[in-house]
């Protein structure tokens, strides 16, 4: 049974009465492919609503219907970068695009070799001014932290330098590997677990995130 969501240094856990529903329903094994991924999508939302919290405002002027013009608020400089991490970062991407459509998408394709004990990417593209822009880099799970922490890597060397991390669930393990790797990026989550398996896998977390989400397995 998953524990209250503990808290560390450096990570936010969104911890509202909605995300905490939706993420036990996601742990039950009974839960079908379709209502799994709408419940991704839905917390990715209240996620962005949180990772987003301190965008910068600037004034702007506007025609109102019955005051006429006035100055109001609008978010200030470039849009945001969405990272996907793919397969399973895609989904959470489209539920964030509903409070952000404006937003540009990056995707980064990694796995891990185990045999190796290597992550290889097969996969990357992001925008071209991405040094001037917020990036949020977004997965399912931060669990051993080995691919998340290649991502930001990988990020970084094409020019990112204001980066976020947000996933449905984290490990202590995953993220010591993030702070240890990139201490400068911040991490929202919906829970911490208790730690991984020998697998690698969150406990209790969401068991294979990508296979429940795409009917794989």
């Amino acid at each position: 049974m998953a524990k209250t969501p503990k808290t560390m240094p450096g990570v936010t856990v969104v911890d509202h009465p909605l995300v905490r529903h939706k993420l036990t329903r996601m742990r039950d094994k009974d839960t079908s492919t379709r209502t799994f991924r709408d419940l991704t999508r839905e917390i990715s939302l209240l996620l962005c609503y949180e990772v987003t919290r301190d965008l910068p405002l600037e004034m702007v002027r506007i025609d109102t219907p019955l005051a006429g013009e006035i100055e109001s608020e609008a978010l200030a400089g470039k849009k945001l970068v969405f990272a996907a991490i793919l397969r399973a970062g895609t989904t959470m991407v489209e539920g964030m695009l509903d409070l952000a459509p404006s937003a540009r998408v990056a995707h980064i394709g990694l796995y891990r070799n185990r045999d190796a004990g290597q992550t290889v990417e097969y996969y990357f593209k992001a925008p071209d001014d991405i040094a001037e822009r917020l990036v949020i880099v977004v997965d399912t799970l931060l669990a051993t932290g080995g691919t998340a922490v290649a991502a930001v890597e990988r990020l970084k060397e094409a020019g990112a330098r204001d980066i976020r991390f947000v996933c449905l669930v984290a490990s202590p393990q995953g993220i010591a590997a993030m702070q240890g790797d990139h201490p400068g990026v911040k991490i929202w989550t919906a829970a911490i677990d208790d730690g991984v398996d020998e697998r690698g896998f969150i406990m209790p977390g969401l068991g294979d995130a990508g296979d429940r989400l795409f009917g794989t397995k």
